[in-house]
């Protein structure tokens, strides 16, 4: 970690044209280094944000997947990650889908951690690991309800799992609305919420 610290810079996607502070990197929910990437579904969350919400009876718990290098362009799936879903965390998401609330991930880091910790039910249990589970269209989702999440590349796991949420037809709609907008992607883009 020293040695990263020193000498490592920061991913950079081509759509920011100049290097920003590891600072810049960090989300408001970051505790611990260990992430390859930003998890940039976070970005948008701000200290007064995340009061408003909580405010307004949104709940949030933490958990932890450290992200590897989400690049991979060829239709790879992610390298195996580290992740941590606490037992407060796990009571949390199960109290709220007993009582009929929406479990909403702030991005496919979230999203991979809570579907390795579910059972069959839906159901989170405590848990700790390396995740090489990849959620897909074919393997569904079990425990979240719906996804903040940034654009992603055209064959990657990522978007993969946004199909198993919205469906294909409907994410090509949403990418192709996107696109025309201008839209950015990864880190410093923008983030869009999608609720099946």
């Amino acid at each position: 970690m020293p040695y990263l610290l020193h000498y490592g810079i920061p991913i950079r996607y081509s759509h920011v044209t100049r290097d920003w502070p590891l600072a810049a990197y960090q989300t408001v929910f970051a505790r611990r280094p260990g992430s390859a990437e930003m998890p940039s579904a976070s970005r948008p969350f701000t200290p007064s944000v995340v009061t408003e919400l909580v405010a307004r009876g949104v709940l949030i718990a933490p958990l932890t997947l450290h992200a590897g290098v989400s690049s991979l362009e060829d239709g790879e799936d992610p390298y195996p990650e580290p992740y941590d879903v606490p037992p407060a965390t796990a009571r949390l998401v199960n109290h709220v889908r007993t009582h009929g609330g929406r479990v909403i991930a702030a991005g496919t880091t979230v999203v991979r951690a809570l579907e390795t910790a579910a059972g069959t039910d839906g159901f989170v249990a405590p848990s700790a690991g390396w995740t090489s589970h990849v959620v897909t269209p074919q393997t569904g989702v079990r425990a979240v309800d719906g996804l903040l999440t940034g654009l992603h590349e055209p064959r990657s796991s990522h978007l993969r799992m946004l199909a198993a949420f919205a469906g294909a037809d409907l994410l090509s709609r949403c990418y192709e609305a996107a696109i025309t907008a201008g839209y950015l992607w990864h880190e410093f883009g923008d983030v869009h919420l999608l609720l099946p």
